[in-house]
């Protein structure tokens, strides 16, 4: 449940203003680590510490499969991984789960490479920044705590300042897009050369086959308000006399009162027919989904990057999506140059319309964003190179851990 009360239409506070100059400031990472794909034959080890709900189906995210995914790909690259779950309302836990991660941390001995979720670190200072004095600690950001919507603004300022007491305590900082890097160094005074990017890969799958090529929409992502399905609803109410029809993948328990308002609306407009909340979905299911979709649409109004949008490259579907955060990254662009998806603002539904109304209407349109959605899911980078940035920055952990300036 949500700290704020919808109405007729979600409340959903303005993103925080930030310094167009200093994000146009990119930090210089350091060589990343080359072993050749050989496994070394003595692993160093990195303590993972993560939400104890990254492996729950019923609440899928990109920052869980983010998680999971590296897990599994940093013992290639020298790390062997010790995970810890724990369990909590993150990022303002209960008390048990305080304690529970209090504990876990000063078990660790000094001088431990821990990695921590950034849910699960950037809203208990009190614990992390001490123990940031004895252990080597790096903090995985996947999205700034005072960008999640639906919270009240006095929660979200708290939440903020919390964030930036611990990522400027830690010695390390990953982000998942390089512009969350910018954001995060020119947001919270961070130093520069110590914030890094790992930004989430791709495994490429068969091409979307689609159904008639045009009119089958698909939206994964949690239904909350950041994500503004609000927003994606209104724009298909504007289009109804187009024959498309519209799946949104993704869970839908973080916020019943932005669904029940969701599903409202849909009545409203009477779209029950042709809009469909299906609930999260994984392995095959969600592979089906994909498989059967023409276009992908995103309407969020903060992303660090956007792993859907990858995940729908990976399969040749162009992307219709809101120019916010990383997302121009994660649509990028095609080896000749071309751009593989549209882009609008997170605040018009008006204007996203228009650009169905121009996917339903054009077909060279159409031709196009699908030649430069192949040519772009060619060039997506693996999952290994995620892991590969993530190691080298753990490899660069001062020896001698003390608290950051």
């Amino acid at each position: 449940m949500t700290d704020v009360t919808l109405e007729k239409t979600p409340v959903v506070p303005k993103a925080p203003l930030v310094d167009k100059a200093s994000l146009a400031y990119v930090p210089a990472q350091a060589a990343l680590p080359k072993i050749g794909g050989i496994i070394p034959m003595s692993l160093r080890s990195v303590h993972f510490v993560m939400p104890g709900g990254v492996n729950d189906p019923a609440n899928p995210s990109g920052g869980n499969a983010y998680d999971r995914r590296v897990c599994l790909d940093l013992p290639g690259f020298g790390w062997q991984v010790h995970k810890h779950l724990v369990t909590g309302e993150w990022p303002r836990p209960e008390a048990a789960a305080r304690t529970e991660l209090a504990r876990t941390l000063s078990e660790l001995p000094d001088g431990t490479v821990v990695l921590m979720d950034g849910l699960v670190a950037c809203g208990v200072p009190e614990i992390v920044v001490p123990e940031a004095e004895r252990l080597r600690l790096a903090v995985l950001v996947h999205l700034p705590l005072g960008d999640e919507r639906g919270l009240a603004p006095e929660v979200a300022a708290h939440l903020d300042a919390k964030e930036r007491e611990v990522l400027r305590a830690v010695p390390a900082v990953i982000a998942t897009s390089d512009w969350a890097v910018r954001r995060l160094v020119s947001h919270h005074g961070l130093a520069p050369e110590k914030v890094h990017v790992a930004a989430p890969g791709a495994d490429i799958a068969p091409l979307a086959s689609g159904t008639d090529g045009v009119s089958r929409l698909l939206c994964v992502a949690a239904v909350t308000p950041r994500k503004g399905q609000h927003r994606l609803v209104e724009a298909l109410a504007a289009v109804t006399d187009l024959p498309w029809s519209c799946v949104c993948v993704g869970g839908l328990g973080q916020d019943p009162e932005y669904v029940d308002h969701l599903r409202g609306l849909i009545r409203k407009y009477g779209l029950q027919d042709r809009l469909e909340l299906a609930g999260p979905k994984a392995g095959a299911e969600l592979d089906a989904a994909y498989a059967a979709a023409d276009l992908m649409v995103l309407t969020s109004y903060a992303e660090t990057y956007g792993m859907a949008v990858t995940e729908a490259l990976a399969r040749g579907i162009p992307v219709l999506a809101t120019d916010v955060g990383g997302l121009p990254e994660a649509v990028g662009r095609a080896p000749d140059g071309g751009v593989p998806g549209i882009l609008v603002p997170p605040e018009d539904p008006a204007a996203l319309a228009a650009e169905l109304r121009g996917w339903f209407g054009e077909a060279d349109v159409r031709r196009r964003l699908k030649a430069a959605a192949r040519g772009r899911r060619a060039a997506l980078n693996g999952w290994a190179s995620t892991a590969q940035s993530l190691a080298g920055v753990l490899g660069r952990l001062p020896s001698e851990p003390r608290r950051a300036a």
